[in-house]
């Protein structure tokens, strides 16, 4: 089992930029795919970015690059996500996700949401 928990959204006007955190705790010895979606209340969950945190690269949703990186954060398995120049549409619940599973990053399927384990999303609210 593995509990995920997310941080650092938060409240910024258009142009700004916001870092979110995702620790996992619980069965970590082994490497996950980790990573960010997010979701506005009528909407479907869109990915934004994975990452398998045994190595590798990183992978973004098209939609998604450029604005939008993912990493590693050093010594414990976490992920971050630095947004930068935010826009009114990036508003919505960012949620983590994470699957002890290599090929789940390496092949896109991420980009389903499948996931085995969630966080309970972090708030990001971009106003002009």
């Amino acid at each position: 089992q593995v509990q995920l928990v997310e941080s650092g959204g938060g409240s910024v006007q258009v142009g700004g930029s916001l870092r979110l955190h995702c620790a996992a705790s619980g069965d970590t010895v082994n490497p996950y795919c980790m990573a960010w979606f997010r979701q506005v209340p009528g909407n479907e969950r869109e990915g934004v970015a994975a990452m398998f945190t045994g190595g590798g690269p990183d992978y973004y949703a098209d939609s998604m690059k450029g604005r939008f990186t993912i990493s590693r954060a050093n010594g414990e398995t976490a992920v971050y996500l630095q947004m930068n120049s935010l826009k009114p549409e990036d508003t919505a619940m960012y949620y983590c996700a994470a699957e002890r599973s290599f090929t789940k990053c390496y092949t896109g399927s991420w980009l389903q949401g499948d996931f085995d384990y969630w966080g309970q999303g972090t708030q990001v609210s971009v106003s002009s």
